[in-house]
C-alpha cells in the first residue's frame, strides 16, 4: 500500500482508475491488480477532497472495502446500502462520478452523502446514522415478494452500530432469515482489539465452501438427534466466542464472519465471494483505519475526519486556517458550558457523539464526571436527560437541529409532558451549507413551537446567546436555545449572569415612517438590519418563538401597514406562522408578509448561496417586501 504524507495539489496520474467507468469496468481487471486501483483511488480521493474540502478520513479507510464490494457484486442489480454517507466518496468516484468529484458539496455539484436522485448506484439517500441494516432489509424482502434473485448489502459503521434502530433492524433480520449481508465497518476497533493471521485463517476457514458444507451436512443428519444438535451447535457458538466477538451477533440469527482485514482487496473479495454463497443473514466484521494511507488523518483521526480546501501555497497537511478570530456559536456555548459548570455542580452536559462538533471538548476535560457522550442515540439521549432531571439535576443536551428530529417522541412524552428542567442547546439551526440537504436545520421551531410546556429562545447574537443560555438553564421547565452553523456578528460577550426577560422582544430601530416593521427571528438580524435602513422600517428582535410578545405585535399591528416577519426556518409552522396565529386571535387587520425557507429540500452549497436560493438574502428580502408594498398601496 502507497503511504501519502501530503494531499496533492495536481491531479495525479491515475491510469488504471481511469479506465473505469463503472463497476463493471472494475469487474474485467485482474485480482492481483486491485491494490494498484485502491492506491490510485486514494491518491485522487486525497487530490479532490484537497480541491472542495469534505469528509475524507471514513473515505480513506474503506477504499479496499468498497473495491472488493463493487467487484464481488454485480452492482447496480446488487444493492450496497451505505450507512450516513461520510464513506461514500471512492464509491462515487468508482460509479462514474470521478470527473465530477471536484464539485462535491458545491451548488450543482455532487452531493456529499448518497443521492437516488444522483446515480442508480446510491440505492439508499442517507444523511442520519444506523439506517442502512433496516433499508436492506426492506429491499431484499421486496425482492423476494417479486422473484428476484440479487444479493443486498448493508455497510455500517461501528459508530452507527452504537444506535438503536442498528440493533432493532439487526433483530428483525435474524427472525426473517433473509439472505442480507451487513459489512460492520469498525475503524475504532470497538469490538476487537487487533487483527492477527490466526483470526484471518479462521475467517477464511468459516466463510469457505468446505468449512459450510461440513457445517451444513452435520446440521442435516443431526436433525433426527436433537439434543446431539443443540450441543454441538452451542459448542460451535462458543468455540467461535473464545477467538472472535461475534457471539451477540450469531445469537440475532447472523452467521458472524471477522474479524477481518480491511485494507486486504483481494483477500475482501475472496471472503465476500465466499459469503454470496451461504444463505440466510450474514455479518462481516472488517476492521478498518480512518484515514488510511494518508498518514497525518492516521495520527490524528478526529481533526481529520474532514478538512476545509487547501490552497495550493501550503502545505498539503494543513488546513486552511480561519483570518477571523471571533468564536463560533459553538464555541460560544461550549465556554458558557464551562463557566456554568464552575457555578452550578448540578449541571450535568450530555452529547450524541458529538463532541467537538458542539463544543464540549474543554468541558469533557474540565468535568469528566458531568459529561455523557451517549454515542449515536438521540433518543436515549433526550430520555437520559429527563431523568437526570427528574433527580434534581440541571442537564443540558447538546445536539443539531437535524438529529434532535430523531428522538421527537422524548422529547414531547419524556420531558415536555412532566415539564422537566432540560436545557437543549440546538446547534447548526436553519441553513448548514456543503453538509446539503440531509443537515439542514430547517424544522426545529416548527417541531418544537406546537410542544406545550415548551420555551424556545432565538439569539441574534453572541452576548445574546450566552444570556439566553442563562436564562434556559435558570428556567424551572423545558428550554431551547437554537442557534446557528458558524459565526455571528461578532458583538463582545458579557460573560456574567445576565438574563433576559422571557418573552420579551427588543426593538433594534425605530422610525416615524408607519409603513414597514419587520419582527427578526435569530441570525437574520443582520440582514433585517441592512433592510431596515433602506427602507426606513421599524425592527424589532423578537428573541422569543414561545412565548412571543403578543403586546409588542398588537402595539404594531396597530401603528404600521405592513408587518413582515423573518426566519431562517421552515415557513410552514414557524415563527412567521405563530405571529399569523396571534394575529388571527387578536384580530389584527394587517397585512403579513412571511419570510422564510420554502417549503422544499434545500440543497447543498455555501450558506450565502443558499440564502440567495431560498429567498433570504438581503436584496431577495428587500425585493419581496417591495412587491408586497406596491400590492397594499
Amino acid at each position: 500500500m502507497k503511504i501519502f504524507e501530503t494531499i496533492p495539489t495536481e491531479k495525479p496520474d491515475s491510469i488504471i482508475l481511469d479506465t473505469i467507468k463503472e463497476p463493471s469496468s472494475l469487474r474485467s481487471l485482474e485480482l492481483s491488480q486491485l491494490p494498484k486501483v485502491a492506491d490510485e483511488l486514494r491518491e485522487y480521493l486525497l487530490y479532490t477532497v484537497g480541491q472542495t474540502g469534505g469528509h475524507f478520513g471514513a473515505g480513506l479507510g474503506v477504499v479496499e472495502l468498497t473495491i472488493a464490494l463493487h467487484y464481488a457484486f454485480n452492482t447496480p442489480e446488487d444493492r450496497l446500502v451505505w450507512d450516513v454517507g461520510h464513506q461514500t466518496y471512492p464509491h462515487k468516484i468508482l460509479t462514474g462520478r470521478k470527473n465530477d468529484m471536484e464539485s462535491i458539496r458545491q451548488m450543482n455539484g455532487l452531493a456529499p452523502f448518497p443521492s437516488k436522485a444522483e446515480s442508480p448506484y446510491d440505492t439508499f439517500g442517507v444523511g442520519h446514522s444506523s439506517t442502512s441494516i433496516s433499508a436492506a432489509l426492506g429491499m431484499i424482502t421486496a425482492s423476494n415478494a417479486k422473484q428476484e434473485d440479487r444479493h443486498v448489502t448493508a455497510i455500517i459503521g461501528d459508530g452507527a452500530m452504537t444506535a438503536g434502530m442498528a440493533y432493532e433492524a439487526l433483530s428483525h433480520a435474524g427472525s426473517l432469515d433473509k439472505n442480507l449481508l451487513v459489512v460492520l465497518n469498525d475503524n475504532q476497533m470497538s469490538i476487537s482489539e487487533n487483527v492477527g493471521g490466526l483470526r484471518n485463517y479462521l475467517s477464511k476457514i468459516w466463510a469457505s465452501r468446505t468449512y459450510n458444507k461440513i457445517r451444513d451436512g452435520g446440521k442435516t443428519v443431526l436433525t433426527y438427534v436433537p439434543a446431539a444438535r443443540a450441543f454441538v451447535r452451542k459448542a460451535e457458538i462458543h468455540a467461535k466466542g473464545m477467538v472472535a466477538p461475534g457471539t451477540l451477533f450469531e445469537e440475532l440469527g447472523f452467521e458472524y464472519i471477522g474479524p477481518i482485514d480491511g485494507h486486504d482487496s483481494i483477500g475482501l473479495v475472496k471472503i465476500l465471494e465466499d459469503m454470496k454463497r451461504l444463505k440466510g443473514p450474514r455479518f462481516l466484521h472488517v476492521i478498518t483505519t480512518k484515514g488510511k494511507g494518508f498518514s497525518p488523518a492516521e495520527k490524528d483521526q478526529i481533526n481529520f475526519h474532514a478538512i476545509n480546501k487547501i490552497k495550493r501555497t501550503e502545505s498539503a497537511q494543513a488546513k486552511v486556517i480561519e483570518t477571523d478570530s471571533s468564536p463560533t456559536y459553538s464555541e460560544i456555548f461550549g465556554d458558557w458550558l464551562c463557566y456554568k459548570a464552575k457555578k452550578d455542580e448540578k449541571l450535568m452536559a450530555i452529547t450524541p457523539a458529538m463532541r467537538e462538533g458542539s463544543g464540549m471538548v474543554r468541558f469533557s476535560k474540565e468535568f469528566p464526571d458531568r459529561y455523557f457522550d451517549v454515542a449515536i442515540a438521540e433518543q436515549h439521549s433526550v430520555t437520559f436527560a429527563a431523568g437526570l432531571a427528574c433527580e434534581g439535576m440541571k442537564p443540558v443536551v447538546a445536539i443539531y437541529s437535524t438529529f434532535l428530529q430523531r428522538a421527537y417522541d422524548q422529547l414531547i412524552h419524556d420531558v415536555a409532558l412532566q415539564d422537566l428542567d432540560v436545557l437543549f442547546a440546538i446547534d447548526r439551526a436553519g441553513l448548514v451549507g456543503a453538509d446539503g440537504v440531509t443537515h439542514q436545520g430547517a424544522f426545529d421551531l416548527s417541531y418544537l413551537r406546537c410542544i406545550p410546556n415548551m420555551i424556545i429562545m432565538t439569539p441574534s447574537n453572541e452576548d445574546m446567546a450566552w444570556k439566553m443560555l442563562n436564562t434556559g438553564f435558570n428556567y424551572k421547565g423545558p428550554v431551547a436555545v437554537r442557534y446557528p452553523r458558524g459565526k455571528g456578528p461578532n458583538k463582545p460577550i458579557q460573560k456574567d449572569e445576565s438574563e433576559i426577560e422571557i418573552g420579551k422582544s427588543t426593538e433594534i430601530r425605530s422610525t416615524k415612517n408607519k409603513t414597514t416593521v419587520i419582527l427578526s427571528f435569530g441570525n437574520c438580524l443582520e440582514t433585517a438590519l441592512k433592510v431596515s435602513e433602506e427602507l426606513d422600517a421599524m425592527l424589532i428582535d423578537m428573541n422569543f418563538v414561545k412565548p412571543l410578545d403578543i403586546k409588542k405585535i398588537h402595539e404594531v399591528s396597530k401603528e404600521f401597514k405592513l408587518l413582515v416577519s423573518l426566519e431562517e426556518n421552515s415557513s410552514q409552522g414557524g415563527a412567521g406562522s405563530a405571529i399569523a396565529e396571534c394575529l388571527s386571535k387578536t384580530g389584527e387587520h394587517v397585512s403579513h408578509l412571511i419570510i422564510g425557507l420554502p417549503d422544499e429540500f434545500i440543497d447543498h452549497g455555501d450558506q450565502q448561496q443558499q440564502k440567495v436560493i431560498t429567498g433570504l438574502a438581503e436584496e431577495e428580502v428587500l425585493s419581496a417586501i417591495k412587491k408586497r408594498l406596491d400590492l397594499i398601496s
